[in-house]
């Protein structure tokens, strides 16, 4: 094992190494253009996806950080960290532009990835506080959130939300990603690409309000900055006042994101993006029991889905949230192009409430509490340089990629609970009960830093054959120290490779069979019970798969079946329920198939399906052979918008959608069963003249239903019937 630790300096002298090595081989080489794996032309001034965008509803040639011309993405970046067609990626991902956020209205992200396959977000019901990600059956909420490729790491309650306004594209690639991400989930990850300045000029404004009480106003608006064409810039904001679905309880969010690009010549492009968010909420996570929302309890009777398990005296969850950094790109001719992209990222929290936990009699009536309290703060700092070279060799054509990152993260972690707390009558309740203060159980400070090495190159074989090759090596730190017991204070040095091979042939008629095969680590906070650091988990998969983009049409079709597994898998310990053993694997076996097509001018749709068998195959004996708690197997959706295009009626349009999740389960054991359920929702609008006028429903039918539990006396309501209307104007 070796420790790494580098400072800025020597982070600094790295990027400049890189750079100055990259020219110098670009001098040796003879630039060949690979019509294979060239990437399209962009607008004037984009080079190769960085930089300044055309306008939203400007007709260019798509790149893999642009905006998406309907729902059909045609690039992205996520899945290669190069400006890649999809269909020549041999790896799963779905791409979900602005303008079907806009359409669906959504209001999360985990509301924006609901129509794509293979992911189950939002497990613990609506939560005000951050996203849920479930990928192929594994958490990727805690390491798998990125924004413009780099990871924003939070644990600890420390979190990150972004605000889906502010995305020009939500990306979901499922499988392995550690060979360029370095640490991250074995079943996938979700990129959000942030919007960018614009080379055309850009007004929007829009306000709107609805269910709960919401009220919002939001604002987007970006082009040139001078007359030169040097500077642009783009400015995003959203304000929104509002209600959760439970009682007493704020959803109240102020976001802005300033942004500019300099371009002082056509090889070279400098954008710097940032953004501010502010949340005010409560009534996060309603820690439910089994009987009494799944099924009745032993009086007969379900707990109302407002009802609020904290206390307005002591309930409230504040986050502020900054986000400081930039993209470099230059292009030393038609071979060689180097990039280096950096952020620094904060978070603090304090989060206080009373937490459901079980019954406090025996005719069920009565909810059991205690009081919990924390306030962490966490800061971020992520570099990524890369080096691009696209060339032949005389018998084939590579794009290759290689490139040095770092992270290091720094948490300042502080938890407290108090006992007792009142309980809560579910048919009378009676709130602005106080409780005894907080007691701290863990103060601690963590320092985790991450070196990793990478190279990639995507071999065109043939005009139709091409070959992806990748490996990683990374040096990781993690420091913990324990300010309450320190004697608990741990440290731990590992090292790891990862890797990925994967191979997709692409016919004339638009038809690309694929195979793929990768592993994954992710670092693992914590330790045993006898205070030895957990080892990181450790995971592989191989997918097999085809996509198909008929020639002529602009629709795209998925299918891919993957075998994944998981290892190195915290199981609880059976003798001491505050402890967890590192001795678990988790199997993940299953299909997935998609289609996202514009079937007719103004006729857009989505369809995906996903079933999997998931269990674990080491462990103890209470767990071995079943299915992990809390995460459904089988769920499928179908969304489609019409927009009369001519006529008298044109410009009015509208829209449904539905979703299906499959049963889960509640316990250990899998003898408590969360049903199956099915949502719709729906939408009207029109457009004239600049204006967007538009009614979107979620939950139609206000379906009734529990989202997951992971536990007996933990399960979580699902989202309530929400209907917003929106206005909207652009100039």
């Amino acid at each position: 094992m070796v420790a790494l630790r580098l400072p800025l300096h020597g982070l600094a002298l790295a990027g400049v190494s890189l750079i100055a090595l990259t020219a110098t081989a670009a001098a040796q080489q003879s630039a060949v253009t690979l019509e294979t794996l060239s990437v399209e032309g962009a607008a004037a001034g984009t080079g190769r996806g960085n930089g300044v965008v055309a306008a939203p509803g400007v007709r260019v040639p798509e790149t893999a950080r642009g905006p998406i011309d309907g729902y059909v993405a045609k690039r992205s970046a996520t899945a290669t960290k190069t400006d890649t067609p999809l269909i020549r990626t041999p790896q799963s991902i779905s791409v979900v532009g602005a303008q079907q956020i806009e359409a669906q209205r959504s209001q999360t992200v985990s509301e924006a990835v609901r129509y794509t396959p293979g992911i189950y977000a939002n497990q613990f019901g609506p939560d005000t506080r951050l996203d849920w990600f479930l990928i192929r059956g594994f958490s990727a909420t805690e390491t798998g959130l990125f924004r413009d490729g780099l990871q924003l790491f939070q644990t600890s309650f420390a979190n990150y939300r972004i605000d889906p306004f502010g995305a020009e594209r939500i990306e979901v690639l499922r499988g392995p990603a550690a060979t360029l991400f370095g640490g991250s989930p074995v079943g996938g990850l979700v990129n959000i690409v942030s919007k960018r300045p614009t080379a055309e000029p850009l007004h929007y404004v829009e306000v709107g309000g609805g269910s709960f009480n919401q009220r919002y106003a939001a604002f987007d608006l970006g082009g040139p900055a001078d007359d030169s064409g040097h500077w642009f810039y783009r400015l995003t904001g959203r304000l929104q006042n509002s209600d959760a679905q439970v009682r007493f309880a704020p959803e109240d969010r102020y976001y802005i994101a300033p942004s500019f690009t300099y371009k002082p010549d056509g090889a070279t492009t400098f954008t710097v993006l940032t953004s501010f968010q502010r949340d005010n909420t409560g009534g996060a996570g309603q820690f439910l029991p089994y009987y009494g929302t799944v099924r009745p309890n032993v009086s007969g009777l379900r707990i109302d889905r407002q009802l609020n398990a904290s206390d307005p005296l002591v309930d409230g969850y504040t986050r502020n949230q900054a986000n400081l950094g930039y993209e470099f790109e230059h292009h030393f001719d038609d071979v060689w192009t180097v990039r280096q992209n950096f952020r620094y990222s904060f978070t603090e929290v304090r989060d206080q409430r009373y937490v459901g936990n079980g019954y406090a009699d025996a005719a069920q009536t009565e909810l059991s509490r205690y009081g919990f309290l924390t306030t962490p703060r966490a800061g971020l700092f992520t570099v990524d340089n890369q080096a691009e070279a696209r060339f032949s060799d005389g018998y084939f054509g590579h794009t290759v990629l290689m490139g040095v990152d770092y992270k290091r993260y720094s948490l300042s972690d502080n938890q407290a609970s108090s006992f007792p707390v009142p309980s809560l009558s579910i048919l009378s309740p009676r709130y602005y009960q106080g409780s005894t203060s907080p007691v701290p159980y863990r103060v601690v400070n963590q320092q985790l830093q991450q070196v990793g090495l990478y190279a990639q190159d995507q071999v065109a074989l043939t005009q139709r054959l091409t070959f992806l090759i990748g490996g990683r090596q990374d040096f990781v730190s993690n420091v913990v120290q324990d300010k309450l017991v320190l004697a608990n204070s741990t440290s731990k040095d590992e090292s790891a490779f990862s890797g990925r091979l994967g191979l997709i042939y692409n016919f004339d008629n638009g038809l690309a069979p694929y195979v793929t095969y990768g592993t994954s680590f992710n670092p693992t906070a914590g330790v045993d019970g006898n205070n030895r650091p957990f080892k990181a988990d450790r995971g592989e998969q191989i997918e097999v798969g085809a996509k198909l983009q008929p020639v002529g049409w602009n629709t795209f079709f998925t299918v891919a079946a993957f075998d994944l597994k998981r290892s190195n898998v915290l199981t609880p310990d059976p003798t001491n329920v505050f402890q967890s053993l590192q001795i678990g694997a988790v199997r993940s076996r299953g299909f997935e198939a998609s289609a996202t097509a514009n079937l007719a001018e103004g006729l857009n749709l989505i369809a995906s399906y996903t079933v999997y068998g998931l269990r674990t195959i080491e462990g103890t004996t209470l767990d071995l052979g079943k299915v992990p708690v809390g995460i459904p197997e089988t769920f499928a959706s179908l969304w489609a918008d019409y927009t009369i295009p001519l006529g008298d009626y044109k410009g009015f349009g509208f829209g449904g959608g539905v979703n299906y999740v499959g049963r889960s389960y509640a316990n250990v054991a899998n003898s408590l069963i969360v049903p199956e359920y099915v949502t719709f929702d729906a939408a009207v609008h029109y457009e004239r003249d600049g204006w967007r006028a538009a009614v979107n429903i979620q939950n139609a039918g206000d379906k009734r239903f529990v989202s997951s539990c992971s536990t007996a006396t933990a399960c979580f309501y699902g989202t309530q019937r929400r209907i917003i209307a929106s206005l909207g104007y652009k100039w």
